[in-house]
């Protein structure tokens, strides 16, 4: 085996390569999963750290050794030769000194043997030449902190150089150290005092070292290796010395003067839990003891034969070179007479040590600012720093105004007492942070970065670390000593500082700062090591000691890993804390102790802690003097940049406005939309009695149009006037309770607090539901006055037409577009000639955009001109090309900058300059029209092209004839590099699928509403290429792990272009992985839908008369279709979260389809009674013969399509009869169903006909002709039929009536004609009553005093058919027994209270029946639909239809018709009051209650919860029928 490895590694096999892992001590498992995965000797070359760790699922430590030994293998074949000679060389050595014993005992024959088994071990060879030089003690000196690194090499053994220098001598004492205490003691001594005297005879310092390789070991470690040796007794040492009692006659003192006490240096090894040590004697022959002496030894020797410590006889040791040696007899005389030449060199020696110059000072203070800053001339505002301490002196906490105005991410804090007296406890004085734990990083299975850093808030607040214990915490964390701590917690540290380092800070962003104001421990060298090696380098690693004590053990560690003048180039050492407080404040862009203002209801301000602003984190809060604390300085240096920045194109900041004020820079031009939303503001602020507590105003705008100016420019001239904040990407829930917060803070009563402005930038319309509903909920557990306005919800979205939506609702909404109205017009060409005198028309570009309207010709001469000479070929064009597509299709998407980096293999080796660095590999075209972009929450950069037309002109111009849009689509998705790479990944892919799967929706600002993304459609019309579209689809399918969705995608695809197998396999496929998704299903049924179209049609046009045989194939392709709308069916009923309705329509569709198919076939449309006869095929067991055996597998299905269909029907009715239909326009799902129904009403009503019509031999216009002679001659089941096709099917049908009221009249006295002349005695389902009662009921709304309707009595005493067990009752029959048990005016107290006790009991099973179906979807989702109101008439007169005043909001959107009959508005106007009665309650912790009932309060849901007074009141309503049963609206307290 050993040969094997000789050969070069690239040559190896995977049995090579798993020999040598075992030689180097990996895991057997570890091993395995590498041979499996087919790792040879090429492959390991290859290998990288992040690819054992992820891919491997190894821990960082076995990655880190493999990476690290085969690096030094790597080194060590390239000195192969060296090696070579070396080992020959030790085997000569090893030959020659076979035969004699060491002087370490006896048992060095088993240590020979251990050496030849590990000799075949090649890898100990190859570490030779790799080992790390590294530095010995300072010498003889007290009070230091020191250690050594294991396997680290010190300098070889040396002779007396200028007598100060110490020589050294090194011992292995590897055996002797596990000897017992007298034979150890005794071998020490020997050792120590016969070096001592060869140090003292020739007048030079020494020092002698145990536990380090000395020449006669092994090939196995080198020369001068640290090794250590392990120590339980120190004592055993130090008493060792006393053996100079009798090893020494005369000179025993002055011996003891000169040779200092042992000391001991621990050992630090990264691999291993046990503490070693070197022990050190240091040797220091002062002149004033030593002169004129020459030192004889009497050795100890402990005999083995006698078993006895013995003296040997004296000799005088003198150094000699690199040894120890005795002088020999000859030299005696001579040796003696040359002692006052010693003497002499001694004292010359003495006096010169002390006239070396002092050190020259360092200027610390530069290199400190230096080193945080980066080189510029602040420190960046938006750079993360993590901080890395141990126990803080007191003194020093008054001196961290520096790190308060730092963006601290986290603290690694080593003290247990910080929260108590430390760091931590100072640092919550003025921030917020939260107390984790190492074990808190990490990170749970299945758990996604994103959703970890928001679990965590690690980037709202500082993330305070408690990493040895916390003494102030009641759970089990106590701090422990250093070996407990490596045992228990190192493995939690590795992990934390991989996943910052790795997967949440990408590189550059973020800067380690070790702050070491007390001794450093081994746990904190941990840390240092591992940032080290996970953030590949020390660039952004800092080292802050205040004294040079604390910072050698610290320096000869981190030494050890990244190299002297590394270490001392990023090292402050000696500066104390005050001194470095006062530095870094000077380049702080912001003044320590900033006070941030609020204002406040009385016309004052108020001051705004800044943990309590941390606290409400998801809102960034405008105070009354924002950017004040500023420093001139940064002002000064950096005002351009902030102006130049936003005229290019980025977001306006506060300090654009700011800077304005201050007459700094011109003002911010003010648009003509600025001017309308502040005059909406004011209307909105005007007091009004029916004001609700939340308003909101829209800003809709062209992308990158300005809008968002607009927005912020609002809130910026309104900070004095009202609480202004911005909202962040959070849950709408925790915005309320921080907008909450902020809306309270400080004021003395609830009732009177200043209005929150809220700007939501691009969050959809749901998201705005969402927010206005907690925080109108909010208010009123509050119990705010009604009629206060409370919160204004300014947001800004955008949108395709912005002033098509500003007509829609003038009061609510205003416009932003590309195009400038005169004024604007003038505005912007006065500015735009004030801003070239100072910047090229490039630099400030979408200024220059803007004033020019947004030509398309100017864009396109300006696109035309930049790309004239750009390398088509460069890494740099390609990503010019990506971010085009991205920003073309995707709005407000970005790539970031560490992406960027990837892509163009940048890895900067000055990191400090990381900034430069990039956009000096940019091309001139790249720098003109790239944005940077910083990330608000995370900071992390990222770029975009300067505006989205300008990106679409880009993708057009570079493309040009060159390749297509789905050719580059391919490219990037093909992009390894930006796929998988780490940072930002989530929003990365986020993007890439937006690119391949989100469609345009008008509603979210979109041009139109698409059916597949714009990039597929683009793909599809325009290249007019499908396949390259599948093909992209396909890809796209595989690179995000066979995504269900992308199959989805695809199979709507195929199916769209008629490749009806493919679709089909693709719509199995997603089906496959995600069986309970109904949105899946219904694409797998209109896969079978339109393929039983496409076949439908076919039959069609072969013109020839159709047989059963013909059409076998397009019945059963239907009959799938039907299964799979029912699966969906199912499971959208079983999901809780959502309403997907779209299988029921489609199921009626098909199944209409269907039926028009048979009862086209030939054996039926030929005869003249065809149509009877195929209803007797469909209803009952009866089978023509000419269908009986083609069609043998479908009989059984096609005689349950009536009922299945009717089921579908009745379905879709009830759920239209619970929830507002008119609203649906707005609002949408995530994934839209296929086809989407936009008026279900009309649907409803046409497919109800459809169905009635084939399953009646009726025809409508002959019926309603000849209405009278007919009806005797049909079955019940045929007039059921008629009723249908009438529209009288369901109730919903009916109602729909009163709203399309030509020939409603007609048809209703018809249909009534249709049910029998005394219906008590007739056999009525409960379907049949209930339609048969909203009938007359309809009748009654359209034309009261009919001949044919029943009075109100008869409808009662039928109510009494329905089932006495209410549970058994449809929603619609309660719903209609709440109404015709409504009690009269005229009724006694008895007949009042037993019809309230019918109307209690139905309202009960309502209610249940309302709950099952709303599952867990929020009310205002599906708001109640109001069928009736209670009306002044009597009898069935007293019910008004809702339709009756629709006219007063003739006109309004639906959103603002919302609103006025909410606010009460609406309720106000006389129509109402004469048409509507009002009703009598009171309230009680608003609850409210009606004012009747004796036996049982009859408790009313309010339709408005904010209307209801907060006191207990007495008040009136008006009352209105609903599917959960009465509501009362416009709820007043009675005067």
């Amino acid at each position: 085996m050993a040969e094997d490895l000789e050969k070069s590694p690239t040559n190896w096999t995977e049995s090579d390569v798993s020999a040598w892992l075992r030689s180097i001590g990996v895991k057997e498992q570890y091993i395995k999963k590498l041979h499996e995965e087919e790792v040879d000797g090429q492959t390991l070359l290859a290998l990288t750290e992040d690819f054992l760790k992820t891919e491997i699922c190894m821990k960082s430590g076995p990655a880190h050794l493999i990476i690290q030994k085969r690096d030094a293998l790597l080194n060590s074949q390239k000195n192969k030769q060296v090696t070579r000679g070396k080992k020959s060389e030790l085997e000569r050595k090893k030959s020659v000194e076979g035969s004699q014993t060491t002087e370490e005992g006896s048992e060095d024959p088993v240590r020979n043997r251990e050496v030849s088994k590990e000799r075949q071990n090649v890898q100990k060879e190859c570490v030779l030449s790799s080992k790390e030089d590294c530095k010995p003690r300072p010498f003889d000196e007290d009070d230091i902190d020191f250690m050594y690194l294991k396997h680290r090499v010190l300098q070889p053994e040396s002779g007396a150089f200028n007598l100060i220098s110490p020589c050294h001598e090194y011992k292995s004492f590897a055996i002797a150290a596990t000897l017992d205490r007298t034979r150890l003691q005794a071998k020490f001594a020997r050792e120590v005092f016969k070096f001592a005297t060869g140090c003292m005879n020739i007048r030079s310092n020494g020092t002698i070292h145990f536990g380090v390789m000395d020449s006669k070991e092994n090939e196995g470690y080198v020369h001068g290796e640290i090794i250590g040796i392990p120590i339980k007794e120190k004592d055993i040492y130090v008493d060792a010395l006393d053996l100079s009692e009798k090893s020494f006659r005369s000179d025993k003192e002055q011996v003891l003067q000169c040779v200092r006490p042992p000391r001991f240096i621990e050992v630090m090894d990264r691999e291993s839990t046990e503490k070693r040590y070197v022990v050190e004697v240091d040797i220091v022959p002062l002149l004033t003891i030593v002169k004129n002496k020459v030192y004889s030894v009497r050795l100890p020797n402990f005999k083995e034969s006698s078993n006895k410590l013995e003296f040997e006889k004296e000799v005088i040791f003198r150094r000699v070179g690199s040894k120890t040696e005795p002088v020999s007899d000859k030299d005696l005389g001579d040796f003696y007479q040359r002692v006052k030449d010693r003497d002499t060199q001694r004292d010359e020696a003495e006096k010169k040590q002390f006239l070396i110059a002092p050190e020259i000072c360092q200027d610390l203070g530069r290199k400190l600012t230096m080193l945080l800053t980066s080189g510029k001339k602040f420190i960046t505002k938006d750079k993360w720093f993590i901080l890395v301490t141990n126990k803080f002196k007191s003194s020093d906490l008054n001196n961290i105004d520096w790190l308060l105005n730092m963006n601290v991410f986290c603290v690694f804090d080593f003290d247990p007492d910080s929260k108590i007296s430390g760091l931590c406890s100072k640092y919550l004085e003025h921030h917020a942070a939260n107390m984790h734990f190492l074990q808190s990083y990490r990170m749970p299975a299945g758990m996604n970065i994103k959703d970890f850093t928001n679990h965590l808030h690690l980037f709202e607040q500082t993330s305070w670390i408690f990493c040895n214990g916390r003494s102030d915490f009641k759970g089990n964390e106590a701090s422990c000593d250093e070996m407990t701590w490596i045992k228990t917690k190192m493995t939690f540290l590795r992990e934390s500082v991989s996943l910052i380092c790795k997967q949440i800070l990408p590189k550059g962003t973020f800067q380690v700062i070790f702050l070491l104001t007390s001794p450093v421990e081994k746990p904190l060298l941990h840390t240092f090591y591992e940032f080290f090696t996970d953030m590949e380098g020390h660039e952004d690693i800092i080292c802050i000691c205040d004294c040079e004590k604390n910072y050698h053990k610290w320096q000869s560690f981190a030494e050890g890993s990244c190299g002297k003048e590394a270490v001392n180039n990023s090292s402050i050492v000696g500066m104390k804390m005050s001194h470095v407080n006062a530095t870094l404040q000077h380049v702080q862009p912001i003044k320590a102790h900033v006070r941030k203002h609020l204002p406040v209801f009385v016309k004052g301000t108020c001051l705004l802690e800044t943990q309590i602003e941390e606290q409400m984190y998801s809102l960034e809060i405008l105070a009354v003097n924002h950017c004040d604390e500023s420093t001139k300085e940064f002002i000064k240096e950096e005002k351009g940049n902030i102006e130049q920045q936003f005229y290019r194109g980025g977001r306006v900041t506060w300090l654009n406005f700011w800077l304005a004020d201050h007459k700094h820079v011109e003002d911010v031009i003010e648009r003509d939309a600025y001017h309308e939303t502040s005059r909406l503001l004011n209307d909105v602020l005007k007091f009004n009695a029916d004001q609700t507590p939340v308003n909101c105003i829209n800003i809709y705008h062209h992308p990158g149009s300005g809008g968002s100016t607009v927005a912020r420019q609002v809130l910026w001239h309104n900070r004095k006037d009202l609480r202004c904040a911005v909202v962040k990407s959070y849950p709408a829930s925790v915005v309320a309770q921080h907008a909450v917060e902020l809306r309270e803070y400080e004021e003395k009563d609830p009732q009177m607090c200043l209005p929150v402005l809220l700007l939501l930038e691009d969050t959809d319309k749901e998201y705005i539901d969402d927010l206005r509903n907690e925080l109108e909920v909010a208010m009123n557990i509050k119990q705010i006055q009604y009629g206060t306005l409370c919160f204004i919800l300014l947001s800004c979205r955008r949108s395709h037409d912005p002033e098509r939506k500003c007509k829609e609702s003038p009061l609510q909404n205003v416009s932003v577009t590309h195009k400038l109205s005169d004024q604007e017009k003038r505005k912007f060409a006065g500015k735009r000639q004030t801003l070239e005198e100072r910047y090229a028309p490039s630099f400030i570009l979408t200024f220059v955009l803007m004033s020019e309207g947004f030509s398309q010709d100017y864009i396109h001469d300006f696109v035309k001109h930049l790309l004239q000479d750009i390398d088509q070929k460069s890494v740099v064009t390609r990503l010019m090309h990506y971010v085009a597509l991205l920003n073309t299709y995707v709005q407000n998407s970005f790539i970031s900058q560490s992406h960027c980096e990837a892509l163009l293999a940048l890895t900067v080796h000055l990191e400090r300059f990381r900034q430069h660095a990039f956009e000096s590999l940019l091309s001139d075209q790249a720098k003109l029209v790239f944005l940077h972009l910083r990330d608000d929450k995370t900071h992390i950069e990222s770029i975009r092209i300067i505006h989205p037309l300008v990106a679409k002109e880009i993708l057009q111009q570079l493309l040009e004839g060159k390749q297509t849009q789905s050719r580059l689509a391919m490219k990037l998705l093909c992009e390894k590099v930006l796929f998988e790479h780490r940072f930002g990944r989530e929003e990365y892919l986020t993007f890439l699928r937006h690119l391949f799967l989100r469609r345009s929706r008008i509603s979210k600002g979109d041009e139109c509403d698409s059916f597949f993304s714009p990039l597929i459609e683009h793909v599809c019309d325009v290249e007019k290429n499908p396949n390259n579209a599948i093909e992209l689809l396909k890809e796209a399918f595989e690179c995000f792990n066979k995504d269900p969705f992308f199959a989805q995608q695809l199979a709507r695809l195929h199916y769209t272009f008629e490749k009806f197998e493919e679709a089909k396999h693709w719509a199995e496929t997603a089906a496959k992985q995600l069986p309970n998704n109904s949105y899946i299903l219904d694409t797998k049924g209109q896969v079978y839908r339109k393929w039983f179209q496409a076949k439908c049609k076919a039959i069609e046009n072969e013109s020839k008369p159709k047989t059963a045989q013909d059409t076998v194939d397009a019945v059963e392709t239907a009959l799938k279709a039907l299964e799979c709308f029912q699966e969906c069916e199912r499971a959208a009923n079983a999901e809780m979260e959502d309403v997907n309705s779209s299988g029921f329509f489609s199921e009626v569709e098909v199944g209409c389809s269907l039926l028009k198919l048979i009862s086209s076939l030939q054996v039926f449309a030929n005869k003249t009674n065809g149509h009877a006869e195929c209803m007797k095929y469909l209803l009952t067991d009866y089978i023509p013969e000419e269908l009986d055996r083609a069609w043998e597998p479908f009989h059984g299905r096609l005689k349950k399509l009536h009922k299945t269909m009717q089921d579908a029907l009745e379905w879709i009715s009830e759920d239209l009869s619970y929830f507002q239909t008119d609203i649906g326009d707005e609002e949408e799902t995530p994934e839209r169903p296929e086809e989407k129904i936009s008026h279900p009403l009309t649907w409803l009503a046409k497919k109800s006909a459809e169905y009635g019509k084939y399953f009646s031999e009726a025809d409508s216009a002959m019926l309603l002709k000849k209405c009278q002679t007919i009806e005797s001659k049909f079955t019940p089941f045929q007039k059921r039929m008629i009723i249908y096709h009438l529209g009288g099917g369901n109730i919903i049908s009916i109602l729909s009536k009163l709203a399309d009221q030509k020939d409603a009249v007609r048809r209703l006295e018809h249909i009534l004609t249709l049910y029998p002349s005394n219906p008590l005695k007739a056999k009525f389902t409960q379907r049949d009553i209930v339609n048969y009662i909203a009938a007359h009921i309809s009748l009654n709304c359209l034309s009261p005093q009919p001949q044919k309707a029943d009075p109100l009595k008869e409808l009662q005493v039928l109510c009494r058919q329905f089932p006495t067990d209410k549970r058994k009752c449809f929603p619609s029959a309660l719903f209609l027994l709440t109404m015709l048990f409504w009690p009269e005016d005229h009724d006694t107290d008895q007949e009042r209270e037993s019809k309230y006790e019918i109307v209690q009991s139905a309202v009960e099973h309502l209610e249940k029946g309302y709950w099952a179906k709303m599952k867990d979807i929020p009310q205002r989702k599906r708001r109640i639909y109001t069928h009736f109101y209670l009306g002044n008439g009597n009898g069935l007169d007293k019910f008004v239809h809702k339709r009756k005043f629709d006219k007063i909001t003739k006109g309004f959107s639906v959103s603002e018709k919302r609103l006025k009959w909410f606010s009460g508005e609406a309720w106000k106007s006389p129509e109402i009051a004469t048409m509507l009665k009002r009703v009598s309650g009171w309230t009680e912790d608003r609850v409210v209650y009606l004012e009747g009932p004796q036996k049982k309060k009859f408790n009313i849901l309010p339709l408005f919860l904010p209307s209801v007074p907060h006191g207990n009141e007495n008040i009136t309503f008006y009352l209105g029928f609903t599917f959960r049963g009465p509501v009362a609206c416009n709820v007043l307290v009675k005067k």
